[in-house]
C-alpha cells in the first residue's frame, strides 16, 4: 500500500463527521426494518440485513454499535437502545460456554456501557451489574480450554478441543478484563485458574502457531503471514498443521484473520501497561511477553503493508487463486467490482485500528511508529469514501464490499458481477465505528471500563 505520511486526523474531520451521521441513519435504519426474531444480523443480501447460522456471534456488534454512536455523538437515543437490548438480549451470551466469541459479543455490550458509565457519560447504575456479567463471560471463556504437550494452553474455537483460531486472540480482552476486576476461574476441587495466566498462554500460542515470521517452518514460511486455524491432536495436545475454515487455505493468509492478530497484539501491548512486574513474573516476566507481542503485531502489520493494493483495503486472501488474473494488484487501488476475488473491507476496518494502535505504541514521533499509524490512517481515509460507504439510504450497511464466508459461497454476488461486493457485514460495520473512535480518542481502551 502507499502510506500518506502527511495524512492527519484533523485532515479526516469532515468525512469523520459524514460518516458519523450516516452511521446513526444506519443503526436506526436497522432497529425500524430488521425482526430481531429472525435472530442477530450477520451480513446484507441486495442491502438488507439477514441471519446466517453458524454461532450468533454478530449480536453485541449490532447492540454496540449504539454505545459507539452515543459516544462519538452524544445522541441519548443509540445509548438508550443498546442499554435496552443488552439486558433483554445478551445474557445467554454470558454464559455461553459453546463459542470462543466472548470478547466480541460481551465487550461490545456490557464492556462498552461500563466503560460509559465510569467515564461519567451515562448514569453509574448498571456499574455492578455489567461487572458481574464481564466476570462470568471471561471465566466462561477461559474454561473452554485445551492444553499444549509441552506446556501451555489456548482457547479452542467452536470446531472443538483441536481448534486453535487466530480470532481469538480478541475474546482474551474479556478474560484480561475479568482478571483485572478480581476475577479466578474455579476448577474441579476448588482449584483457582488464573485468568492472566490462560490469557497469556492463549496470546502465546497464537503468536507461537498462527502467525509466521519467515522461520522456515513450511515451504510457504513468509514474515506475517497467518493460519486461520491451528489443528492439535487433542489426545496429546501436539501441533498437527495449519488450516482455514474461512480462508482459501491454511498456507495463505485470510486478511480477516490476519487483521485480528494486527488489533489483537497491540491492544494487549497496552494492557501489559496496566498490570505490575510481579502481576507477570510468574509468567515468564514482563520483557517476555513484551517481545513475544510486539513481534507479532510487527509481523501481521507488515504483511498488511506489503500486500494490500495502495488505497489500504485488502482482497479477502493473500493466496486467493483469482488474484493470478489481476496483474500487479498490490501497486493498484483496490476494484471491488472486478471479476476474480472479492475485497474484504471489515478487514481493512479491523487492521487498520491494529496500525493505528502499534504507531502509537511504538510513539509516532519515531520513524517506525509514524509508519505504521499513518498506514491506518491511509486505510481509514479509503473506507470514509463513497467506494466503500453506503450511501444508499435504503441500504441498511455501513461499510461494503465486506465477505463472509468465500469458501462456502455465502455471500450475495449482484446480478451482472462475477464476485461479492456491495453488500456489508455486523462485525465490518462495528468496528468501522470503533475504528473512528479510535482514530479521534487517542485514550479508547477495551480496558476502559475499569477506571
Amino acid at each position: 500500500m502507499n502510506i500518506d505520511n502527511t495524512l492527519t486526523i484533523a485532515d479526516l474531520a469532515p468525512a469523520l463527521e459524514r460518516f458519523w451521521k450516516l452511521s446513526g441513519e444506519k443503526i436506526d435504519l436497522i432497529h425500524a426494518e430488521y425482526d430481531p426474531a429472525q435472530g442477530s444480523p450477520v451480513f446484507t443480501v441486495a442491502g438488507k440485513y439477514t441471519t446466517r447460522g453458524w454461532t450468533e456471534w454478530t449480536e453485541g456488534f449490532h447492540y454496540g454499535s449504539g454505545f459507539l454512536q452515543f459516544d462519538a455523538t452524544g445522541d441519548e437515543h443509540h445509548a438508550k437502545k443498546a442499554m435496552e437490548l443488552t439486558l433483554s438480549r445478551m445474557a445467554s451470551h454470558v454464559s455461553h460456554i459453546g463459542v470462543h466469541d466472548h470478547g466480541f459479543n460481551n465487550l461490545s455490550t456490557y464492556g462498552n456501557w461500563l466503560r460509559l458509565q465510569k467515564a461519567g457519560k451515562l448514569p453509574a447504575d448498571q456499574v455492578d451489574f455489567c461487572e458481574l456479567a464481564i466476570k462470568i463471560s471471561g471465566a466462561v471463556q477461559a474454561s473452554r480450554w485445551s492444553p499444549i504437550n509441552g506446556g501451555g494452553g489456548y482457547i479452542y474455537s467452536f470446531n472443538g478441543p483441536h481448534s486453535l483460531f487466530v480470532d481469538t486472540i480478541r475474546s482474551c480482552r474479556i478474560v484480561m478484563v475479568a482478571h483485572a476486576l478480581g476475577h479466578t476461574l474455579m476448577g474441579e476441587n476448588d482449584a483457582p485458574h488464573s485468568l492472566l495466566g490462560r490469557a497469556l498462554q492463549h496470546i502465546e500460542a497464537t503468536a507461537k502457531y498462527a502467525v509466521f515470521y519467515g522461520e522456515g517452518r513450511d515451504s510457504y514460511d513468509e514474515w506475517g503471514r497467518t493460519a486461520h486455524e491451528s489443528v492439535f491432536n487433542p489426545n496429546d495436545g501436539r501441533f498437527r498443521c495449519p488450516n482455514s475454515q474461512q480462508g482459501f487455505s491454511g498456507f495463505t493468509t485470510w486478511t480477516r484473520g490476519l487483521a485480528w492478530a494486527m488489533v489483537g497484539f497491540p491492544e494487549q501491548l497496552e494492557f501489559l501497561k496496566t498490570l505490575s512486574d510481579a502481576d507477570l513474573e510468574p509468567f515468564g516476566g514482563r520483557a517476555k511477553w513484551e517481545a513475544l507481542m510486539l513481534k507479532g503485531a510487527r509481523a501481521t502489520c507488515d504483511w498488511f503493508i506489503a500486500n494490500t493494493p495502495t488505497d489500504g483495503v485488502p482482497y479477502w486472501d493473500g493466496g486467493a487463486p483469482g488474484l493470478a488474473f489481476m496483474g500487479d494488484w498490490r501497486n493498484r487501488d483496490s476494484e471491488p467490482f472486478n471479476d476474480h476475488e472479492p475485497i474484504d473491507s471489515s478487514a481493512a476496518a479491523i487492521g487498520a485500528q491494529g496500525l493505528i494502535r502499534l504507531g502509537r505504541y511504538l510513539g509516532t514521533e519515531t520513524e517506525e511508529g509514524k509508519r505504521y499509524y499513518q498506514a491506518g490512517l491511509t486505510s481509514l481515509r479509503s473506507l470514509l469514501t463513497d467506494t466503500y460507504l453506503g450511501v444508499d439510504p435504503t441500504h441498511q450497511g455501513l461499510l461494503l464490499h465486506s465477505v463472509y464466508h468465500r469458501p462456502n459461497g455465502w455471500d450475495h454476488v449482484p446480478e451482472g458481477q462475477k464476485v461479492p461486493c456491495g453488500e456489508a457485514c455486523m462485525w465490518g460495520d462495528y468496528h468501522l465505528r470503533e475504528l473512528a473512535v479510535t482514530a479521534q480518542q487517542p485514550d479508547y481502551t477495551f480496558y476502559g471500563c475499569l477506571s
